[in-house]
């Protein structure tokens, strides 16, 4: 065999010097790929755990989140945990549904079909899925038109709201 044949097969059975990284799939992916819409969670997510093995998983948004969509105020923590699997959400802590005066956590969701079942203990609600297609801005839900938008007037001033 010459050097040059050697050298061939040597750099054909090397891993390439430049390997091409997939980047892992963002908190609302992740979700998905559990049965979930990426609705359940605001826009802002900064990042996640997840342990695959048991589900056990962190989300953090970097700040506490509230809004309201459908009539329901929601509250988000910096810091969201709980346990998922397959259309389950489970052992959750850090997000919160205003009832009258009284703040409940919500301690599970579930997926059947089209419905997601939301529940604060004994108590549960159902939600077409359709409602969590997107993700809601903190501040703001899905009511958001000209929030933090800047206008310029004519004395060159700027007006934030």
């Amino acid at each position: 065999m010459s050097l040059l044949t050697l050298l061939f097969i040597f750099l054909l059975s090397s891993p390439p010097l430049i390997s091409s990284t997939i980047p892992p799939p963002t908190a609302y992916e992740a979700l998905e790929s559990y049965g979930f819409p990426p609705g359940l969670l605001p826009v802002g997510v900064t990042g996640y755990t997840l342990d695959e093995q048991t589900g056990n998983f962190e989300v953090y948004i970097g700040q506490t989140c509230k809004y309201t969509v459908q009539g329901y105020n929601l509250k988000y923590e910096s810091t969201i945990s709980g346990v998922i699997s397959q259309n389950k959400l489970t052992k959750l802590k850090g997000i919160s549904v205003k009832v009258l005066f009284v703040w409940l956590s919500i301690v599970e969701v579930s997926r059947d079909g089209n419905e997601l079942y939301l529940s604060v203990g004994i108590l549960s609600a159902a939600f077409d899925i359709t409602g969590f297609v997107e993700s809601p801005q903190c501040g703001c839900g899905f009511d958001c038109n000209d929030v933090g938008s800047v206008e310029i007037k004519e004395d060159g001033l700027r007006s934030v709201w």
